[in-house]
């Protein structure tokens, strides 16, 4: 493994040129044995943990007919490519951090709710000043991080999602939707709160947020009453 690695940052620095000499052909190289596996290993440096939760009791001065539960869980972690200059390939810290974040927030929510309840889903990241929006994406937009929600859940609509760049206290918003039913508007939902020293100019801010019904008195409809209703998909072309 660790000669077929070797040769594997050989192709990657000197993609583009012709290889010759090496013990087995690049492509097949790349099948054998799959670039994440020769990453470095890369611990999550957390600063802290948030965790908000929010219950709605009365909306619109009318009593909720069923519990709303909103919980977002956050860890604030330092920017593993911080003071590095432009770093080209993310995926190292990506395939090793990414996942860290996922096994520490998913319990933290399911301290809050009971997974079986689950029924909206979503996440964000913000970074700090000094890095890049690709930096905060890095960390949700990968199956390493929200398949474990998703999966916890039993879910399988996407995780909707934020990434932005902001300075400590900036609004971290979580925007959600039905775990299995994207059509369906009353799950479209948000969860917003602040972290007073967070994120600083070196650090990321990651969350994931879970509710466990849709908005109390939901009563706009969804898209499958409107695509009915207006003879459309929902593209906006006439049904056949």
């Amino acid at each position: 493994r660790h000669v077929a690695c070797a040769w594997h940052r050989v192709v990657h620095e000197r993609s583009g040129q012709q290889l010759s000499g090496l013990p087995v052909e690049p492509d097949l190289l790349q099948q054998r044995l799959p670039q994440a596996l020769c990453d470095p290993a890369v611990d999550a440096k957390i600063r802290k943990i948030v965790t908000v939760i929010e219950d709605v009791l009365i909306e619109g001065g009318k009593a909720v007919p069923r519990p709303y539960r909103a919980v977002a869980a956050a860890a604030v972690i330092e920017n593993p490519w911080a003071r590095r200059g432009f770093v080209e390939n993310l995926r190292p810290e990506i395939n090793s951090v990414a996942p860290q974040l996922g096994e520490l927030l998913v319990p933290k929510l399911l301290e809050a709710v009971d997974v079986r309840a689950i029924e909206a889903y979503g996440k964000a990241a913000v970074v700090g000043t000094s890095g890049e929006i690709e930096h905060a994406s890095a960390m949700i937009h990968t199956l390493r991080f929200g398949n474990q929600l998703r999966e916890a859940a039993a879910g399988s609509s996407f995780l909707p999602f934020t990434n932005k760049r902001a300075a400590p206290g900036t609004a971290i918003d979580v925007p959600m939707k039905h775990k299995t039913a994207e059509g369906t508007r009353s799950h479209f939902l948000t969860i917003s709160f602040t972290i007073p020293d967070a994120p600083g100019p070196d650090e990321i801010v990651v969350a994931l947020g879970v509710t466990i019904s849709g908005r109390p008195h939901a009563r706009i409809g969804d898209r499958y009453e409107d695509m009915k209703d207006m003879g459309v998909d929902q593209t906006g072309k006439a049904l056949a």
